[in-house]
């Protein structure tokens, strides 16, 4: 069968301070009706129920999934007990599949990226799952490139000959790349071959086990001794010795890079990883002077191309200012340059720093 696995451990820091430790911003709702996690799980409800999905979160999170995802069997919601990137939570998710069903497709999809064709991306999506019943590709989703962005990595295919994929649609990847600086995003653009890297991977979870094994064996023989207490009253104590000793590592570093056949399967669906606040700004509608608002009461004077973004019923005012970053919720106040959003991030780490100030983080 084919099950989704949703990675839902992240903190959001680039969100502060709609996101917050206590509730980052996965579990907010941001577009549409529902939230970034019921979005993610709805969208792909035509290929996978929500009973064949799992969910990878921080421990201290679990009962949030539940509570925005009832129909999710509370096995299948694992707690973290702490971060250590997406390489062990691909493979800790992977063991637990093929231990209940041993021709397990796993989808592998972030909790936190807004499709506005779903669609389009399902039918991708069933392309991808189809290629990987079928042989031993490792797949991924490239998404189409409309400029040269520098915030995303990139994935290079080799489009010389004819799709190469059980579905026809999918090329042999070349090689990933980081995230360039704009000269090199430029030469991307203009290539043709280079595709921005979404974070979504499909495979069989015995065959990603089997490259786990291959380029991670410290972490295989981890997962090994969990296993042997899968399905017994110390899962969740395996889980946790699993998370403990286990590496820090991205699956990108620690199986894409390496593995020998990785296929790319190009898709354009409206796709953002809704990466900081200049991300929201773009997907928001905008008023005549380029403002985006996502407030009760707000007045704008001489100012354009900004972000306002508050639940309260506070009149927030704008004078003569641009390319403002305006958040506010009961607790604090965001005021940043848009083209400097990531360093939301950085604002975070100094607050978590602060004996009098980690309490607002």
């Amino acid at each position: 069968m084919v099950y989704a696995v949703i990675m839902a451990g992240g903190s959001g820091t680039r969100f502060w301070p709609f996101s917050t430790q206590s509730k980052p911003k996965q579990f907010h709702q941001l577009f549409g009706l529902g939230t970034m996690l019921q979005n993610t799980a709805e969208r792909v409800s035509g290929i996978v129920p929500q009973q064949q999905v799992m969910v990878v979160t921080n421990e201290r999170y679990k009962d949030i999934v539940a509570e925005q995802l009832p129909r999710v069997l509370p096995k299948n919601i694992i707690g973290e007990p702490v971060a250590k990137n997406t390489a062990p939570c691909v493979a800790i998710a992977a063991a637990l599949l093929e231990h209940q069903d041993p021709e397990a497709v796993m989808v592998v999809l972030p909790a936190d990226h807004h499709i506005t064709k779903p669609e389009d991306f399902c039918k991708v999506l069933e392309g991808a799952v189809t290629t990987a019943k079928k042989g031993d590709d490792l797949v991924t989703i490239g998404i189409e490139p409309s400029f040269a962005e520098t915030g995303f990595g990139y994935i290079e295919a080799d489009l010389t000959g004819p799709p190469n994929t059980a579905d026809g649609r999918g090329f042999q990847v070349t090689a990933f790349k980081e995230k360039p600086d704009q000269k090199t995003a430029d030469f991307f653009l203009k290539q043709g071959n280079y595709f921005w890297n979404s974070g979504m991977f499909i495979w069989r979870a015995s065959r990603v086990l089997q490259e786990i094994q291959k380029h991670l064996p410290a972490m295989y023989s981890l997962l090994q001794r969990a296993k042997a207490e899968f399905g017994t009253e110390l899962e969740v104590a395996a889980i946790k010795d699993f998370y403990m000793n286990c590496e820090s590592i991205s699956i990108d570093y620690g199986i894409m890079e390496k593995a020998a056949s990785v296929k790319v399967i190009p898709g354009d669906f409206g796709w953002n990883d809704v990466g900081s606040w200049s991300a929201v700004y773009k997907l928001f509608e905008k008023d005549k002077d380029s403002n985006a608002l996502e407030a009760l009461n707000h007045c704008l004077i001489d100012s354009n191309n900004n972000l306002i973004f508050s639940k309260s019923e506070k009149v927030i005012v704008l004078a003569g200012v641009e390319n403002m970053a305006v958040v506010e919720t009961e607790k604090a106040l965001l005021v940043c340059d848009l083209r400097n959003a990531q360093k939301v991030k950085d604002v975070v780490e100094r607050l978590s720093a602060s004996k009098e100030l980690k309490s607002f983080t």
